[in-house]
């Protein structure tokens, strides 16, 4: 089974996060659910720089690396691949995005988090963020 190192971005505008609804994919559990935007660091990156990169190839949002706060590292193993993601906090004045691969956005406080479906490698990220707040 694959494991993927992935990163993924905690957007932050006037105390809201920005949740990313992903569009029909390969897999079905994956499918249509809420994530933290990012994806895959590639070889030769760093956990920042392959954020972003992810956030301008995503939604042509750039924020540089020395505004990325490490936050959390989660594990979760799906059906077909296991994931180890890399969070950061992501501070924006920006909510003007153009949407490259996620389907619609919403920018909720962390205690309407969990009233959206959340990809399961998202959801311990979530409960740091209701937790601990922002």
């Amino acid at each position: 089974m694959d494991t993927l190192n992935v990163v993924g971005a905690i957007i932050i505008n006037k105390n809201e996060i920005l949740c990313a609804q992903r569009g029909k994919g390969k897999y079905e559990y994956v499918s249509f659910k809420y994530e933290f935007p990012g994806g895959k660091i590639e070889k030769g990156e760093t956990p920042k720089e392959a954020l972003q990169r992810e956030l301008i190839e995503e939604m042509l949002l750039d924020i540089a690396t020395d505004e990325m706060t490490y936050f959390h590292t989660a594990e979760h193993t799906y059906p077909d691949f296991k994931i180890v993601m890399h969070t950061f906090l992501c501070r924006t004045t920006d909510r003007d995005l153009t949407l490259k691969e996620h389907i619609t956005v919403k920018w909720l406080s962390p205690k309407e988090l969990d009233t959206l479906d959340w990809a399961a490698a998202d959801l311990p990220i979530v409960e740091e963020l209701k937790n601990k707040g922002i």
